[in-house]
């Protein structure tokens, strides 16, 4: 099949619902997603930029706030949030724990190449970008991976204050718990 047919196919918009969620499903293991989040020290973010309003930009903000060290991946930008940024990941000469993509869906078999072959331990797609073939590529090499979610939100719920105020237990419900017994 013809590469630009197939990539956009896998646009998320031209995807049906059902067809959206059995492509990610795989990819948004709860588990794995803690495993991550626990583990990880070094986050890659590939496409962060230095433009605030973008969501890269909060993301990486977000996770220098939180303990982790952040790189910049971005041969337009020479430094991002106070880090020097590198073009590509292959030029980042320190150990990288996550990948965390911000690029178009098709760059993912690539990113995932290039992931592998710098030893990352996690590719982390965020929403919107869903490449099941890239997705597959880190996953055979064994790398975790996780699809169509956002770390920040997932660090959030698991780990930060969402988690505090209860919003990752799988219970939804609009009762107040009991606290008198």
């Amino acid at each position: 099949m013809d590469e630009s047919r197939m990539s956009e196919r896998m646009r998320p918009a031209t995807l049906s619902r059902d067809k959206r969620e059995a492509l990610v499903r795989p990819y948004q293991d709860p588990v794995v997603i803690r495993q991550i989040l626990d583990s990880a020290r070094t986050v890659a973010v590939v496409g962060l930029s230095s433009n605030v309003l973008r969501p890269s930009h909060f993301v990486g903000y977000y996770l220098k706030l939180h303990g982790y060290r952040v790189i910049p991946v971005n041969p337009r930008e020479a430094e991002v949030l106070g880090e020097r940024s590198f073009p590509d990941l292959a030029s980042i000469p320190e150990p990288i724990d996550v990948v965390d993509v911000f690029r178009q869906p098709d760059a993912v078999p690539a990113i995932a190449r290039d992931a592998i072959a710098i030893g990352a331990r996690a590719l982390w797609l965020q929403f919107e970008v869903i490449n099941p073939e890239g997705a597959e590529i880190a996953r055979s090499a064994g790398l975790q991976v996780v699809m169509d979610r956002c770390i920040k939100i997932e660090h959030a719920r698991h780990l930060g204050r969402m988690h505090w105020l209860g919003l990752n237990t799988g219970v939804i419900t609009s009762r107040r718990a009991r606290l008198d017994g």
